[in-house]
């Protein structure tokens, strides 16, 4: 049986061999400061970038995810995972969610310095130590704002029926396309037959 507290993430390979190399890294400066005779590139690259360079979170790391909320119509309220504090907390407390209810996992984030490029969220769910979900979210490439971003996932549905209830570990990652690891934790939730039980 898996040990609990060490669940694996794997590489996901692409099965497309598109032999893409990601461009050099040039900074936010380096950027703004190419065609500044071209006007309708530099108005593109304000509204992509903002107006002007950001200087918040300069000390801190380029991205920092700040919150994970499970966004579903039917539950009694949003469920929501501070993400700036103790992580290690996540794995001793325990979510529930009602069998068969859909849901939406939603993401909060800053980018702070830099342009990041293909940022990715990604999560493997365990039961009883045994893989049962794998999924991989582009969220995709931004630039850095004073304001958060947020990413809404696709519409999930929580498994149902009396063999799908019970306890889940999940270990989530969020990683960019230079195989940047931003943030990296652990999270459990119970499957019920209802909200209240």
């Amino acid at each position: 049986m898996a040990d609990k507290k060490n669940l694996p993430i794997e590489e996901e390979e692409d099965e497309r061999n598109l032999n893409y190399n990601p461009p050099a890294q040039k900074s936010l400066q380096e950027i703004q400061e190419l065609d500044k005779d071209d006007e309708s590139l530099v108005k593109y690259k304000q509204t992509l970038l903002g107006p002007g360079p950001v200087t918040a979170g300069i000390s801190g790391p380029n991205v920092q995810v700040t919150r994970l909320t499970l966004l579903c119509d039917e539950a009694p309220g949003p469920i929501t995972m501070d993400l700036t504090g103790d992580l290690s907390a996540l794995r001793e407390k325990t979510f529930s969610l009602k069998e068969g209810a859909t849901y939406r996992l939603k993401i909060d984030f800053k980018v702070n310095r830099e342009i990041v490029a293909g940022l990715r969220y990604h999560h493997v769910t365990h039961r009883k130590g045994i893989r049962v979900d794998k999924v991989s979210y582009m969220v995709g490439s931004y630039g850095p704002k004073a304001e958060e971003h947020d990413f809404l996932c696709p519409v999930d549905e929580a498994p149902k029926g009396m063999m799908s209830r019970g306890h889940y570990q999940v270990k989530s990652q969020f990683t960019d396309d230079d195989k940047n690891v931003y943030l990296d934790w652990e999270w459990n939730f119970d499957i019920k037959k209802d909200w209240n039980e």
